[in-house]
């Protein structure tokens, strides 16, 4: 009875972390689009480059989607294979997020870009602040209970956007206050370097994890 009850209770937090890749990579499509436009049309460049982070998260929600998928129609297969993969596209992920931010940060300083208040981009910060953080909560909570580092990695992944959220909300406000216009590019090295690391980090554990 008591190895049924575990069973089913596993087979719930799959379908938790199934919805969760699901709404991660619909919620980030849907921001992406909606950034990416705003930021064109607003010539805000940090939001345009939030956007495109967005479709970054996209990318590991999909290798996790992939591996809840597989894992759930091979229950008697190990899950290592599976587990590796998706470790390796949210790495990969990281990786790509430090070229973008890399390049952003770049073309602001040596344009002397400054940041823009846009009504946008600080509604669309403030949303996807409180979004992603919720989403941090579920697939923490839902990787601890499954013992899942990719499930966990992703998390981390969307740790990331809360950051830049927070540096899309906070560049706008203090340069609208102080006319220091390159506090979004030195946020952005930050970042990177987190970023670096938990893609560097995604990929250890791929290559420690045992067939």
């Amino acid at each position: 009875m008591a190895s049924l009850t575990e069973t089913n209770l596993q087979n719930r937090f799959w379908t938790y972390a199934l919805w969760l890749a699901l709404f991660t990579i619909f919620y980030n499509l849907a921001e992406g689009l909606i950034s990416i436009f705003f930021g064109y049309s607003d010539e805000a460049l940090t939001l345009f480059g939030f956007g495109i982070d967005s479709f970054i998260e996209v990318m590991s929600g999909i290798g996790i989607l992939a591996m809840v998928l597989r894992i759930r129609q091979n229950p008697e297969t190990s899950r290592t294979q599976f587990e590796k993969t998706a470790l390796r596209i949210t790495g990969t992920s990281f990786y790509l997020l430090v070229v973008g931010l890399a390049i952003t940060a770049i073309y602001n300083i040596f344009t002397s870009h400054k940041p823009t208040t846009t009504l946008p981009g600080l509604i669309i910060s403030l949303i996807s602040i409180a979004m992603m953080w919720a989403l941090v909560i579920g697939k923490r909570k839902v990787g601890r209970a499954l013992n899942s580092q990719p499930i966990l990695s992703d998390a981390n992944c969307t740790m990331v956007c809360i950051y830049i959220s927070v540096v899309l909300m906070a560049s706008s406000l203090i340069y609208q206050f102080t006319s220091f216009g390159f506090v979004d590019s030195l946020g952005a090295l930050g970042l990177i370097w987190f970023s670096y690391s938990e893609g560097r980090e995604a990929f250890e554990k791929a290559a420690g994890m045992e067939d």
